[in-house]
Formats: C-alpha cells, sequence, structure tokens
C-alpha cells in the first residue's frame, strides 16, 4: 500500500483535487480493464464533488458510458427519501451525465435491510467475477476507487465505533444498527475497501481536525476508529483534507 496526505489550502481546491483524481483514475481503469468501478459515498463533501463532476469540463472528462458506480453504504430509506444516498449522487450527478442506468448497482434501503445487504453483495459478486471467497485485490475484480468520508466520531462507510461490523471479514456488505439518523444501513465491509485499487477520503471543514489528527496520528484503534482499518492491501491510500481540517496535524 502506498499512503499520501495532500492539504489543500480550501473547499474549492479540494474539490478540483478530487475531480482530477477521479478523472485520472477513471481513465486509467479504463485503459487497463475496459470499465472503471467506482463506489461513492454520501455526505455533504461529496455532494459538492457530484456536482462538480456533473459540470464542464469534468463532466466530458470521463467515459461514462464505461462506469459502473456503486455505493459504500446506504441508509435504510427509499430511493426518493432525502437521507438516502443514491438519491444524493443521482440528483448531483448521476442524471447529469450519460452512464447507463443498468451500471449504477444503488443499494435497495427500501428493502428488509439483511436481504438488501444479501442482495447487494450478490451484486458485487457478480460484479467482480468472485462467486466466493474474499474480494480479490486485482484489476478487474475490485473497486477502481472507493470514495470515503470521516465522521467527527472516526466513523468511515457505515462502520461505527464499537459496532461488530468493524470485524466481518466474511460478508462483503452487512446490515447494521448504528448511533445515526437513520440509524438502519447497509454497509460495504473492510475487506472490499482494502481490495480496492485506490481508497480516496475527503475530509472538509475546522469540526473534523480533532479527529482526524487522531485517525492519522494517534495508536491504532480501529474499534475506537473505524476510518484507520482502510489499508488497501494492494492499491493506494490518499486523504485529501482542506486546510481547516488539517489544521491540529503535526505531520504533513
Amino acid at each position: 500500500m502506498t499512503r499520501e496526505l495532500r492539504v489543500l489550502p480550501t473547499v474549492e481546491a479540494l474539490m478540483q483535487a478530487a475531480a482530477e483524481t477521479i478523472v485520472a483514475d477513471a481513465a486509467e481503469a479504463i485503459a487497463a480493464t475496459g470499465r472503471f468501478a467506482v463506489a461513492l459515498s454520501g455526505g455533504s463533501t461529496p455532494r459538492r464533488l457530484y456536482t462538480l463532476l456533473a459540470t464542464p469540463p469534468y463532466a466530458t472528462r470521463i467515459a461514462w458510458e464505461r462506469v459502473d458506480v456503486f455505493f459504500g453504504d446506504e441508509r435504510c430509506v427509499p430511493p426518493s427519501d432525502a437521507a438516502s444516498n443514491y438519491r444524493m449522487a443521482d440528483d448531483a450527478l448521476l442524471a447529469h451525465v450519460p452512464v447507463s442506468a443498468s451500471r449504477v448497482h444503488r443499494i435497495h434501503g427500501e428493502d428488509a435491510p439483511a436481504s438488501a445487504a444479501s442482495v447487494y453483495e450478490d451484486v458485487l459478486r457478480a460484479a467482480f467475477a468472485t462467486p466466493n471467497g474474499p474480494p480479490q485485490p486485482v484489476a478487474g475484480r475490485r473497486l477502481d476507487l472507493l470514495l470515503l468520508g470521516m465522521g467527527d466520531n472516526g466513523h468511515t462507510l457505515s462502520l461505527f465505533p464499537g459496532s461488530p461490523t468493524v470485524h466481518e471479514r466474511g460478508h462483503w456488505a452487512v446490515a447494521d444498527t448504528v448511533d445515526a439518523t437513520p440509524p438502519t444501513r447497509v454497509t460495504l465491509t473492510a475487506p472490499v475497501a482494502d481490495a480496492a485499487g485506490h481508497a480516496l477520503f475527503l475530509v472538509a471543514g475546522a469540526d473534523k481536525a480533532s479527529m482526524l489528527r487522531r485517525v492519522l496520528e494517534g495508536p491504532h484503534d480501529p474499534d475506537a476508529l473505524p476510518a484507520q482499518l482502510i489499508a488497501p492491501t494492494n492499491g493506494r491510500l490518499t486523504w485529501l483534507v482542506d486546510a481547516a481540517a488539517a489544521a491540529d496535524l503535526t505531520r504533513r
């Protein structure tokens, strides 16, 4: 694994850097395997990124007809609900670019959580030609890019502090009830993240500064700080953070 930390002066610069990273990753993956498999995340910071990607010049710099869209996690709500990660991504990005609906693989948050997790795992396994066993950290059989955020409690995806899902290694997707609103979620598990070609964290805002320092510079304690779990075994880990979020870091 290679790890990189980039501190950008503003949120706008952070969005530009993230968009350029996605364009480059998409071109590299499509050249190598014929497609770009990306898992989107929810939250206010990704919304700004998706809005940027949906506008020129970025909307035309990605071969959207070769893109497969997945999701890192989902709230257990219908896709029309304002809390839905899918709805946010669709409103901000997917409805505005020529990605095929058949290549958008949403988590069915309106279904029973355990069933939604099981079905989504089947979708992932079929997409990456891995009917059994762990995710394979090789091009064409993994996520090329996994977008991630970090909560002010150190969670990422819907892997929350103290949850047994932090230790899940057999399943690719699981349902959980967490300390958030809405509480019921479906999330990818750490092995899927660790098989990704590139795990890209986006962190912005002064409210994340103390937690970012704990995650990046503190003791390794993934039970308390699930964001520390993410360590691609045969890929890259990048933290793109703005100056406000990086204010407490001692090493850059």
